[in-house]
């Protein structure tokens, strides 16, 4: 039996591989570091965060709300001073959409079918609470439709991620806690998580404390509490994301916008840019 996906969520997995090419690709990566960025992590932090101007590591660990504050900190404010947030929102752009044109065919054709609808969506979205959407929502419009493509896609994205902040703080889950919730609930290892978003040992062993305090988690399992906390907030996470889709798209619009975008997020993914599983928690992507 199959259960048919809210279409916020069908959304998101149209246009996450086309996001993440940003964080995965090696020439991505590499062109990010020509800016004068330092090593992956500085890379990582500064290209996600630029839109938000040059902001201090407190801002990241906020808006980003799952990595050890040490590790921003390693990064930020330090990546300001190699490279403008300026000079890093035109480059990740770039870099991003010669990545796509590798991958997928006629994109051209693909970014002038969907960026129409992709902005009304955008048009259509409160940006209150959310500074990551917001950040890139007002980023400037690229003539390459294949480089605004990226950037619509990266926005919706990031507008779901706030969501899932707010969703995440309401249920009283911070830091680790968020992964180690995310672990249990998909039978993934706390190494995935833990190692790439910098936590201690020390720092792990108490956020599982926290959650055994709580009853959410026994012996390293979701208890029924935690089952349920778990589906709250990805029910919450929806809801919220649905809200401009809704609003901006009728039920055929939404379809037809979701079934062309996987074209493109199915080629990105046949062509290993991104690997699965992944901390983002984006599942493989399946014709």
């Amino acid at each position: 039996m199959t259960t048919e996906l809210h279409p916020a969520r069908a959304l998101w997995h149209a246009i996450e591989p086309l996001h993440a090419v940003t964080y995965f690709a090696p020439d991505v990566i590499d062109a990010a570091k020509a800016t004068g960025l330092r090593g992956f992590w500085m890379t990582y932090f500064a290209c996600r965060a630029c839109p938000m101007g040059a902001v201090g590591p407190g801002v990241v660990e906020a808006a980003f709300a799952n990595f050890a504050p040490h590790m921003v900190q390693r990064a930020l404010p330090d990546a300001w001073s190699f490279a403008e947030p300026e000079v890093i929102v035109q480059v990740r752009a770039e870099a991003a959409a010669a990545e796509l044109r590798r991958h997928v065919d006629e994109l051209e054709a693909l970014a002038a079918e969907v960026n129409p609808l992709l902005a009304r969506i955008i048009e259509s979205a409160d940006g209150i609470g959310r500074p990551l959407f917001t950040a890139n929502r007002d980023v400037a419009s690229f003539d390459d439709p294949v480089a605004q493509l990226w950037q619509h896609a990266t926005t919706l994205r990031e507008h779901r991620g706030d969501g899932h902040v707010i969703a995440l703080a309401a249920a009283g889950l911070a830091g680790c806690e968020v992964h180690q919730v995310m672990a249990a609930a998909n039978g993934l290892t706390d190494q995935l998580f833990q190692e790439s978003r910098g936590w201690t040992d020390e720092e792990w062993a108490a956020g599982a404390a926290r959650l055994a305090t709580r009853g959410l988690v026994s012996d390293g399992a979701l208890t029924d509490a935690g089952r349920a906390l778990n589906r709250d907030v990805e029910a919450r996470t929806d809801q919220l994301a649905a809200v401009p889709i809704v609003a901006a798209l009728d039920d055929t619009e939404r379809t037809d916008l979701i079934t062309t975008l996987r074209r493109a997020s199915l080629a990105v993914a046949a062509a290993g840019v991104i690997r699965f599983p992944n901390p983002m928690g984006l599942p493989e992507p399946t014709a």
